[in-house]
Parts: structure tokens; C-alpha cells; sequence
């Protein structure tokens, strides 16, 4: 059956003329030197990383380098309760052979830090000394595009769907992946098929757990686009079988929720919509997503504890002033308790103890605000956030760690954003940076970072930061 279905889609794409592959995009957030992506039925620039263009070469067409080696580092020194330090370094291959069909990308990057470092989110760490562990990170991508309609991809990498700082659908914030995935452009339409393959620690052993996503991009005009996204999080094994990654949900345009119900699974289903409204150098966006819900107890203001959904609103763009350009951003967060929750962590919406959505998970309500400024060599930020969320206590899940069965909720009526131990936030980093080199975009930089917690014993800290990165993947130390 997935064979057939293999042998099926190579025989729809191939036949269809030819076109260069182009490189895939790298996960960064936006500098004042880029543009908005241009108004046009052809860019979906919610699906990241894209499908990029290259250096070009002299018959016009685009594309990558057939041989191109990046250096990674990242290191730096730290001040929090005492001196923390992170030490690393690496490289990534870029290649786009001759068979201008196929594109790879692989690479690592490792090294030591202390156990004070503020961490990215990117590393998988070891269990070594308690004050130093050390860290490492593969990357890998490989991708062939048979035509101007379809790409495929596979590899051990992270996957963004959205136009904020934050995702309620996908977010790159977690650790990296294996997957695949199937990407068909057509007409004003992108469609994305991702499938997942994760893991977990769970009872103490090492377990899998799959995802299979649906994402759909349609540019209805030039400046206005609408997506519809929905994934599916389920456990190959259980008490009774081996399920493996099951055929239904590897079919490329099922509904996932209809299909778990003919199963008869308890899989976890999630929903989400999404637009977005481009005018000149700014973009209005937002997201909804929805785990479960029942109108009648919406009606009813219940607050009922299976009313799981979240939303996102933002605003984006690009100023000129004088000579200078700027990037700035507003965007704002909310999401209900339980959200992303399941039974257990081989179900919930998650990998590796990390949310595959928004940091803070669930039960929270957050507003940020970014400025960026960049001017030949030197780069600054300045990144904000504020808003509360709502901390688990005595054993009880209040719906804000989707690690926490929902089975362990105090109440099943009058939930809300913000209950148990309500912690009210706020963060401030200002980040500047000086580029050593253009071959990795590797900068020299200094930040500090102040952050305050209500409900922390000791409530606010001023973290100084120095060190040398490179600018090639986003560093999430900003929740």
C-alpha cells in the first residue's frame, strides 16, 4: 500500500518539466536588510525554511554553489548566579551538484558548556559532570525537485510554519528531527506534507512517537494569504500492537480527524487556520489553533477544561529613515490551558521535553515586541516581552506544561489563562553585534538580558553576555 502510493507520486512528478533545484532556506528571523517578500501569487513566506535562490550564474538561473563549507561556532561567557560559559564549534557542507535537480546540506556542530550557560534550545545534551555537560547537534537536509511542482525532502533538521516570532502551528524553538516531506505548488496553492519521527524518554526508556502534518498556503490575491493546518500526534506501540507509522495517516490529503475517528484511535488531533495581509513594507498576521473544543460550553463560559485553543496576532515590516533601515515587530500570544496536553508525553505535542509550538506552552498570555537595526558590519536588537502564565503546584497540572497528563487538572469547569501560581513576566534583551566574517555570518557580540518572574524566589536577574556565533540558526534565549 505505501509502496503503491510511493511509485504513484514519482509517476505524477516526473513527467512534469524540469527545473533547477534552488537551495533550502535557513531558519533566521528577518534583519533590516532584507526585504519583505515580494507581492505575488508564486511566495508563501509562512513555510520555512523556503525554497530558495542562490548565487546566479551566468545563464540566469539560480542556484546554490556546487561545493560550499560553512564554520559554526558558538561560544561565550555568561554572569548569572556565577560565571557560565559555552564552548563550540563546527561546520556544515552546502551542496547543489551537478544535477541541478538535487540539494544537501549536513553538518554538526559540538562542545562543552557549563551547567549556568543560557542554553539554545537546539543542543542535545549528555549526562555527564553536574557543572559541565557536554553538547552536540547534527544537521542534515537533503531535498530533489523533479519539477516546477513538487520537492521532497529529508532529514534530521526543524521546520517553521507561520509568519511571527512565535508559532502556535510549528515552531523551530525544540530540538531537531528526523522527517520527511512533500511539498506540491500549484496554481496560488502550496500544500506541505510533513511527517515527523520523535522520541521520548518515557518510563525511563527511550520510546518513538510520530507526527504526520497537512499544511495549506493559498495566496487568494497577491497581498492577502489564508492556510489551514492540521497534524496528527500518535504512539506506534502500546500495551496491545506495533502500530508502525500508520498508512492512513501517511495518505497526503486525508482529513487527520475523520480518519482517527474510523480508526478508533485516541490519537491527538490539532487544527489551525491562519492569514495574513501584505501592504508595501508592512504584514498583518495571526494564527488559531484548536486541540478540542465544545461550543456549547463556549456558550456557556464555562470554562471548561476541553476548551483548548490558542490564538496569535502580529503586526511586521520594514522602515526606512533617511539612510537607515529598520525591522520592527508587535505581536501577541495567547493560549489555553491543556492545549497541546495529552494523556501521556508519547501524545502530547511535543519532542524531546520540549513544545513543538510556543515556548511557554500553554496557559499563558504574552505580548512581545522586537526592533532590529543594521548598518554595514553592525547589527543591534532589541527584544521585549511581557504578559503572565499559570505554574503548576502540588502535583497538579493546570494546563501550562504539555508534559503534565491533563488527567492530573484539579477542576474540570472554571479554567482559565493564568491559573495555579500565577507568574507575571516581563524580559528585556538588548543584543548588539559586530560580523568577523561573512563565511558563516559569524559575529562578535554582547548582550544583556534582564528578566523578571513574580513567582521566582529571587524575582528579576541582569544577565551580562559576551561571546563570537555564528548568525545561521535562531537563538531562542528570549522567553
Amino acid at each position: 500500500m505505501i509502496i503503491n502510493r510511493v511509485i504513484l507520486i514519482l509517476l505524477l512528478a516526473f513527467p512534469i518539466g524540469l527545473k533547477a533545484q534552488n537551495g533550502i532556506g535557513w531558519l533566521i528571523e528577518p534583519t533590516p536588510t532584507d526585504s519583505v517578500h515580494k507581492e505575488s501569487f508564486e511566495n508563501h513566506s509562512s513555510i520555512l525554511p523556503q525554497i530558495r535562490q542562490g548565487i546566479k550564474s551566468e545563464n540566469g538561473i539560480n542556484f546554490v554553489k556546487p561545493l560550499n563549507f560553512i564554520p559554526l561556532v558558538d561560544g561565550g561567557i555568561n554572569y548569572q548566579s556565577e560565571l557560565g560559559y559555552r564552548i563550540a564549534g563546527g561546520g556544515i557542507i552546502e551542496s547543489n551538484p551537478s544535477w541541478k535537480k538535487f540539494y544537501l546540506r549536513a553538518g554538526a556542530i559540538g562542545g562543552v558548556e557549563s551547567a549556568d550557560s543560557l542554553t539554545s534550545a537546539i543542543y542535545e545534551f549528555s549526562d555527564s559532570l553536574k557543572s559541565i555537560r557536554s553538547l552536540f547537534q547534527p544537521i542534515v537536509r537533503f531535498a530533489y525537485t523533479p519539477n516546477h511542482i513538487f520537492n521532497f525532502q529529508i532529514g534530521h533538521d526543524k521546520n517553521f510554519i507561520g509568519e511571527g516570532n512565535r508559532s502556535l502551528f510549528l515552531s523551530d524553538y525544540g530540538k531537531p528531527y528526523y522527517f520527511g516531506q512533500i511539498r506540491a505548488r500549484f496554481w496560488h496553492v502550496e500544500y506541505t506534507m510533513l511527517y515527523q519521527f520523535m522520541n521520548e524518554n518515557y518510563k525511563s526508556v527511550k520510546a518513538q512517537k510520530f507526527a504526520a502534518s497537512h499544511y495549506l498556503s493559498w495566496n487568494v490575491t497577491k497581498k492577502i494569504n489564508l492556510g489551514i493546518f492540521e497534524t496528527v500526534i500518535f504512539q506506534p506501540k502500546d500495551t496491545l500492537l506495533y502500530r508502525g507509522f500508520d498508512v492512513e495517516y501517511l495518505n497526503p490529503v486525508v482529513f487527520f480527524r475523520p480518519q482517527e475517528y474510523a480508526i478508533g484511535s485516541a490519537d491527538n488531533v490539532l487544527l489551525g487556520a491562519s492569514f495574513s495581509v501584505k501592504h508595501k513594507k508592512q504584514t498583518l498576521y495571526g494564527q488559531l489553533i484548536v486541540d478540542e473544543f465544545l461550543l456549547s460550553e463556549i456558550r456557556a463560559r464555562s470554562g471548561w477544561w476541553a476548551n483548548k485553543y490558542g490564538g496569535q496576532l502580529g503586526i511586521k515590516g520594514f522602515l526606512k529613515l533617511k539612510n537607515e533601515k529598520f525591522f520592527y515587530r508587535v505581536e501577541g500570544n495567547a493560549v489555553r490551558p491543556y492545549t497541546y496536553a495529552h494523556v501521556n508525553s508519547l501524545q502530547n505535542y511535543g519532542n524531546q521535553n520540549s513544545t513543538l509550538s510556543h515556548p511557554y506552552g500553554a496557559n499563558f498570555m504574552e505580548i512581545l515586541i522586537e526592533a532590529k537595526w543594521q548598518h554595514k558590519k553592525w547589527f543591534t536588537k532589541l527584544f521585549s516581552n511581557f504578559g503572565f502564565q499559570g505554574l503548576d503546584e502540588g502535583g497538579k497540572s493546570y494546563g501550562g506544561n504539555v508534559y503534565l497528563p491533563y488527567m492530573l487538572r484539579p477542576n474540570n469547569y472554571n479554567n482559565k489563562i493564568g491559573q495555579g501560581i500565577r507568574n507575571n513576566f516581563f524580559r528585556i534583551n538588548i543584543h548588539a553585534a559586530y560580523k568577523l566574517s561573512a563565511k558563516g555570518s559569524i559575529f562578535a557580540f554582547a548582550e544583556i538580558q534582564y528578566r523578571y518572574d513574580s513567582a521566582l524566589s529571587q524575582k528579576s536577574h541582569v544577565i551580562p553576555f559576551i561571546g563570537i556565533r555564528s548568525y545561521l540558526w535562531n537563538d531562542y534565549r528570549n522567553y
